[in-house]
């Protein structure tokens, strides 16, 4: 069973949220509070699996409340909101949230198919034990010599659970003047697409787009796939694809880096980051297959190891690197020969 502290000024959306829960019988709603700071202490009394976090409350916000949780008793934190400001949605996850959904999702005419994904989800989250503090562990893997080098004309980066903050990481350590293009692929099943790149705008110095049908990727700029759509390339294109979820993932991992793998050959770096699920260990193999070289944040620096380490365990990955070392690393592997 699956114990959740709901947390919502509003009675009425409490109580729809645990109709909600408690329709699948794996969920039961233990608690609940009307604003941040009741949030908190039912926490410490309850010590629930899941929590569900409203943003707009009296009192003790919900960003107040995922602070001061995540630092005495941490314990995974859904936002559940009508908040879409980007800084505010994007700020409850580097403060500690995992997943966040817009209150309009949680309609009575809800698709079977999004509440069984919902469910899903929110049980994987339920498992995650939080962490108050991730440390950075020494760099590990293949050292590159000069015999092996390759131009690169594309990076393509996937994450799931946590991936806000890594992506966050790893784009403001990238210069401007990047050479290449970066695809991305952030599971987003929240709707909050654009919100996601205004919020990362504001920590990168590289342009940042959400991605659209046969765009033609340009150095410097960083693409983010939509939600609910595969983004994929061709030789001159980036393109959307409405087909059907790939490891119970859409936008996939897997698409990006299977159609970067056989259009670039050598020419393309892949990253694996923090996020549930194997998504991207298929892409992964692909990408070695056909010359690219393949990249994983570390197990002491994930928020979530699944993604990573699925990837690892193909014996497809060249490179496993903490966080902090991603950022730097593909500045070094992407700088033409003989550049400074």
């Amino acid at each position: 069973m699956i114990n959740v502290l709901v947390v919502d000024n509003n009675p009425r959306i409490r109580s729809f949220l645990k109709d909600f829960l408690e329709h699948d019988k794996r969920f039961m709603v233990i608690g609940e509070a009307g604003n941040g700071l009741e949030g908190v202490q039912q926490t410490r009394i309850l010590n629930p699996d899941l929590i569900t976090m409203d943003i707009e409350m009296p009192g003790m916000s919900g960003l107040e409340a995922i602070s001061i949780i995540m630092r005495d008793t941490p314990t995974p934190i859904v936002v559940i909101s009508s908040q879409d400001s980007a800084k505010t949605i994007y700020e409850a996850t580097m403060k500690g949230a995992l997943e966040f959904y817009s209150k309009q999702f949680f309609t009575r005419s809800m698709s079977q198919e999004r509440r069984q994904h919902i469910y899903e989800t929110l049980k994987r989250i339920s498992g995650i034990k939080c962490k108050k503090n991730c440390i950075d562990a020494p760099i590990r893997g293949q050292a590159l010599g000069k015999g092996t080098y390759h131009p690169i004309s594309e990076v393509v980066i996937g994450a799931s659970t946590g991936g806000p903050k890594a992506l966050m990481e790893v784009f403001s350590g990238i210069p401007k003047d990047f050479p290449v293009p970066i695809v991305t692929v952030q599971h987003n099943s929240s709707g909050f697409d654009k919100a996601f790149v205004e919020w990362i705008r504001g920590y990168t110095a590289l342009d940042v787009q959400l991605a659209k049908h046969e765009t033609i990727p340009q150095p410097g700029t960083i693409y983010i796939a939509p939600t609910d759509k595969h983004l994929m390339m061709t030789r001159k294109h980036l393109i959307l694809e409405d087909g059907e979820p790939v490891q119970n993932q859409k936008p996939a991992v897997d698409r990006l880096f299977q159609s970067a793998a056989e259009v670039l050959g050598p020419a393309v770096i892949s990253v694996v980051l923090t996020g549930m699920g194997k998504d991207g260990a298929a892409g992964t193999q692909a990408i070695r297959k056909a010359g690219g070289l393949t990249i994983a944040q570390d197990e002491q620096s994930s928020l979530i190891y699944g993604m990573p380490k699925s990837a690892i365990e193909t014996g497809c990955v060249d490179l496993v690197l903490p966080l902090k070392a991603i950022a730097k690393r593909l500045i070094a592997l992407t700088k033409p020969l003989g550049g400074t």
